[in-house]
């Protein structure tokens, strides 16, 4: 079992020293994972007897990784146990300066009036020039970040190897090792099916044996080492739906890694990789110490398993296409058992077994008049994939714009 996998379970049972020597063991294998500092500063803060120096280092550490990828909900978290971390050293002026920036971005933290409570009443039994009274700290700590792991030294040529030749008598450079794409050239793309999201990372020549990749049931993690020195980090956390870990797979290719998601429900639809929202309180644990666990409430509902609502000039409202293909994808099989004739079988038969949506798209563009394929065509593209529109004489007239699912905004590439 994964050693976070564990923490999170040991952290849940309140065995707390057992989550700090999971989170120990996870942070050796990925340094960059700002998830792990903030639940090993929270074991710290909860072991007995508490160990508060050590949960400040971590939450120190968390808030510089969040701050430096801009993960708003990780700098909250990471805040908020650094507050809590130096009201157990009895820096009660720095606990409130953090108490304060957590309430300025998230005004709703549902801890933060009770240690709010806390830290007024025992600053109201100390004298402003105390040293526990005062502000000794910045918003963003300034601390060094341990790196994801320490690079070998590159191995020199000895004289006595010669150079190899080409063919042509002209010499034959080394091949170049490492990765070969510059970090600003290193890009991702992702689909969807029904049951997978796959992400792919395109860098050439990332290293097998110096690559991790951390799969979480709300979040992922890559990072490997480039030639500069430094390590390129990719994160996404929270991800826009959950998925199965132990179900989800990753490879290291030669000019890309690849990760297949297995989601936890079948047939969601996914309109982003990533959310706005802030993952469950099982996921991410509690930040309330001292106080009553709180359930967070998941901002954005998928539990309905919907595809997005494109606009339509349509009269009675927006289709569910996804409904319209399985039902003619069951007309067509009944058809069949009937005996029925009519249709293109062997087109019925090529998209027998794809998605349903595309299926039913492909048989109605394969079937249309060319008019009607010109409007798919150019409706489709000039939308950026936003709007289908069968009808020539309506399309024909001018561009046809962006027009994104209600609740969503179209942004340029």
């Amino acid at each position: 079992m994964d050693q976070a996998v564990k923490g999170a379970a040991a952290l849940q049972s309140k065995d707390f020293s057992a989550a700090a020597t999971h989170y120990t063991e996870a942070i050796a294998i990925n340094s960059q994972a700002i998830d792990y500092y903030i639940k090993r500063s929270t074991a710290y803060t909860r072991i007995s007897p508490p160990d508060p120096a050590a949960s400040l280092r971590d939450a120190e550490v968390a808030l510089t990784l969040a701050s430096k990828r801009g993960k708003r909900e990780l700098i909250i978290q990471a805040q908020l146990r650094r507050a809590i971390a130096l009201f157990s050293l009895e820096q009660y002026g720095d606990a409130k300066a953090c108490f304060d920036w957590v309430k300025e971005m998230n005004k709703d933290e549902k801890s933060l009036q009770i240690w709010g409570m806390k830290v007024e009443n025992k600053l109201k039994g100390i004298t402003e020039d105390d040293p526990k009274a005062k502000i000794t700290i910045q918003r963003y700590p300034d601390v060094e970040v341990p790196k994801q792991k320490d690079e070998e030294k590159p191995t020199s040529v000895q004289p006595s190897e010669p150079i190899k030749s080409a063919p042509n008598g002209s010499t034959q450079a080394p091949k170049a090792e490492g990765v070969q794409t510059p970090a600003n050239k290193i890009r991702h793309e992702w689909y969807q099916t029904d049951d997978t999201v796959v992400v792919s990372l395109f860098a050439k020549g990332v290293p097998k044996d110096k690559t991790t990749i951390d799969i979480q049931n709300t979040s992922l993690a890559i990072s490997f080492p480039l030639p500069t020195g430094s390590d390129y980090d990719f994160s996404l956390d929270p991800l826009y739906g959950r998925i199965d870990a132990p179900a989800s797979s990753s490879k290291v290719l030669s000019t890309k890694v690849e990760l297949v998601l297995k989601k936890a429900t079948a047939g969601e639809k996914w309109s982003s990789l990533e959310s706005d929202a802030p993952a469950a309180a099982e996921d991410k644990g509690t930040n309330d110490d001292g106080a009553s666990e709180v359930n967070r409430t998941i901002l954005t509902d998928h539990s309905t398993n919907t595809g997005p609502s494109y606009p339509t000039s349509s009269k009675s409202g927006p289709k569910n296409w996804d409904k319209v293909a399985n039902d003619l994808t069951k007309k067509s099989k009944k058809e069949k058992e009937d005996g029925e004739e009519g249709g293109d079988d062997g087109l019925e038969e090529e998209f027998e077994g794809a998605d349903p949506v595309n299926g039913f798209f492909q048989q109605l563009y394969s079937r249309a008049d060319p008019d009607t394929r010109r409007a798919m065509m150019k409706s489709y593209q000039e939308s950026n994939g936003t709007a289908l529109s069968t009808n020539w004489s309506e399309v024909g007239k001018g561009k046809v714009e962006t027009q994104p699912p209600d609740g969503m905004e179209a942004k340029p590439w």
